[in-house]
């Protein structure tokens, strides 16, 4: 293996850029040629390559979105799509390629080691933590820090008012972010995909929180939680209890802004063991950090095998929001 390819994919995440950096002087330093791949799946398609060296990461570890870019690409759905990108790869002396994204971005490669028997591992760049086969995401951190500044500051809001906040996060399918944020936002209610909880639940346990002397309550929403997220929760509450409050939605903030040290530091050391791994010989693999070690997890499995949220810390949320 001479020629690497990297590629971003799906939805940013700050740390992206870590992990290009470090694909690209890992590589570099073990003799490789690095290629940059543009715009994901449909730069794959476009033959959009750009030729990689250290001095072309440089100052980049502390940005947040992929410099590479990142776009959907209706054409890589289809088998022609895909066969043209794996030509595109051969014709380009590309020989193994490092693919960071999230569940969308790992089921794409798949498809190319499947059909084209292109040798390709994975790096899990999701900010919603969901990749089976990795303790964290790169980029979760971030998102969950970003998410925290804005619930404190909005706690300080509801405390003046004495008013109730639903306050929306990302997290369609999971409740990693709203979990984490509601735990150290102090939270009296955390509404989580993986566990419903009705309009009524809610007014209950913010009627039970005035009854202790609680004037203010902060409700932290995962936007697959209740259907129809923050907006339709607190409607219903009003509707069943009569407790109005005020609904903010984050939104696509937490996807942005600088890195924090511990997405940094986690895309970096993943960034590098890709190209360990492509240079053993792995394919089709996620590579990931489980327990502070380095874990290979077949795509297959990191796609089709449900992570969970911290059941204990969910627990834990319940007992502290008394």
């Amino acid at each position: 293996m001479k020629r690497i390819g990297v590629f971003t994919s799906g939805g940013d995440a700050p740390g992206m850029n870590a992990a290009i950096r470090a694909v690209v002087r890992a590589g570099t330093a073990q003799g490789l040629e690095v290629v940059g791949i543009r715009r994901g799946y449909q730069g794959m398609i476009d033959g959009d390559f750009i030729e990689l060296g250290p001095r072309d990461v440089a100052n980049t570890l502390q940005r947040g979105g992929t410099v590479l870019l990142t776009a959907r690409s209706k054409e890589f759905m289809t088998p022609e799509g895909r066969a043209k990108a794996a030509q595109n790869l051969r014709d380009a002396g590309i020989s193994g390629v490092v693919c960071i994204g999230g569940d969308g971005s790992y089921r794409g490669a798949l498809k190319l080691v499947e059909e084209h028997h292109i040798p390709i591992v994975g790096a899990p760049g999701t900010i919603d933590n969901d990749l089976y086969g990795t303790d964290y995401t790169i980029g979760f951190d971030t998102a969950v820090n970003t998410a925290l500044d804005a619930i404190d500051r909005i706690r300080d809001t509801a405390a003046s008012h004495e008013r109730v906040f639903f306050i929306e996060v990302m997290g369609r399918h999971a409740g990693f972010i709203a979990l984490e944020v509601g735990i150290a936002g102090g939270a009296e209610v955390i509404v989580l995909p993986e566990d419903p909880t009705s309009a009524h639940m809610c007014a209950q346990v913010i009627e039970a929180s005035a009854g202790k002397g609680k004037k203010s309550s902060i409700v932290v929403v995962a936007e697959g939680g209740y259907e129809g997220g923050a907006e339709a929760l607190a409607r219903d509450v009003k509707l069943c209890s009569g407790i109005e409050g005020r609904v903010t939605v984050l939104g696509h903030i937490q996807r942005g802004g600088s890195p924090t040290a511990i997405d940094r530091v986690l895309a970096s050391r993943l960034g590098a063991a890709c190209v360990d791994a492509l240079l053993a010989g792995a394919s089709g693999v996620a590579i990931g950090e489980v327990n502070d070690e380095i874990r290979l997890t077949p795509f297959k499995e990191a796609v089709e095998k449900r992570k969970d949220i911290n059941r204990r810390k969910y627990e834990l949320a319940k007992t502290l929001a008394l």
